[in-house]
């Protein structure tokens, strides 16, 4: 009797939970009661012949976020869900993640900092006004090229200010001079250094982090030899605010970062929000080592990055 109840449940199970059969159809397939099947189903439950699981998308992305955040000692990190694990997908949701928690957590009088690049275009593109009193929008490193390649710096930084009802603060200069003197000569301007100050004062910095790729957007600017090419691709992980750093997040060269304009590394560490966003396979090797650098104290992710960082090397 007892075996037969236990197939009868087992079966009014499948047809339950597999076929998604009504109760009143099962039990007209058994023969027998509603009644009964609705017994057989809960008698299948407690004897664990059926198991049942509730997936959260929200609860697993925080979870994988939570063991991200451990990992690395960092003080937030927010991952989104990208439906496909391709760059350009992920760099859609992870701007929009990020100008969602900027619209969160902007407030009066706050100083924020921006690079630029593709990414930091887009989170600037999908900024929503939000109307504040004493905010300063700045750029924190040059932004000027002779190459036809487009860095949305100029749009980027007027979009943030457009975004919190401000002006922009540009800094209308190319981030990495031909040489250390030309550089400090450039930077004893008394506009270049209060624009560079406002960049160390702000306490919100906004950023993104470049490959080491024969395609990085540095590379294709036309700013390097190939031998310093070579260089960094052979030593660096990637670069942020266009200071090249190693995989344990050390700067690779400092003839290249003496000759490059803009807030230092060590100044991110200081920041009350420092904001890294960036995700894909591409930048993964960069994402590590930034965190490793300890450069950002907030990380806007996706899914498949943040998985892939818990990941050995």
């Amino acid at each position: 009797m007892e075996k037969d109840k236990r197939s009868l449940s087992i079966e009014a199970a499948r047809l339950y939970y597999f076929s998604d059969y009504s109760q009143q159809e099962i039990a007209e397939r058994l023969g027998v009661s509603r009644p009964t099947v609705s017994r057989l189903l809960q008698h299948a439950k407690e004897q664990g012949y059926v198991r049942i699981s509730i997936v959260d998308p929200i609860e697993d992305l925080n979870a994988l976020a939570d063991r991200v955040k451990k990992k690395y000692g960092i003080d937030k990190v927010l991952v989104c869900h990208s439906p496909q694990n391709e760059y350009q997908e992920i760099q859609e949701h992870i701007s929009r993640k990020a100008a969602d928690y900027l619209y969160e957590t902007v407030k009066d009088a706050d100083i924020i900092g921006v690079t630029w690049g593709t990414t930091m275009h887009k989170v600037a593109l999908h900024l929503r006004p939000k109307q504040l009193r004493g905010v300063e929008v700045v750029q924190l490193k040059g932004g000027v090229s002779h190459s036809r390649t487009n860095t949305y710096a100029a749009e980027t930084v007027q979009l943030f200010a457009e975004a919190y009802g401000t002006v922009a603060r540009y800094l209308p200069l190319p981030v990495i001079f031909d040489s250390i003197p030309l550089k400090q000569l450039v930077e004893e301007d008394r506009h270049i250094q209060r624009i560079i100050q406002l960049g160390k004062q702000a306490n919100i910095a906004v950023f993104t982090v470049g490959t080491i790729q024969e395609d990085a957007l540095l590379f294709r600017l036309g700013y390097f030899s190939e031998e310093e090419q070579r260089l960094l691709r052979h030593r660096g992980a990637g670069d942020i605010c266009s200071r090249f750093f190693d995989a344990e997040g050390n700067i690779v060269s400092d003839d290249i970062n003496n000759r490059t304009v803009g807030i230092d590394l060590s100044d991110l560490r200081r920041k009350e929000k420092s904001i890294l966003v960036a995700g894909g396979q591409r930048k993964l090797t960069a994402i590590r080592a930034a965190l490793n650098g300890k450069y950002p104290n907030i990380l806007v992710t996706d899914q498949f990055t943040a998985q892939a960082l818990l990941e050995d090397d």
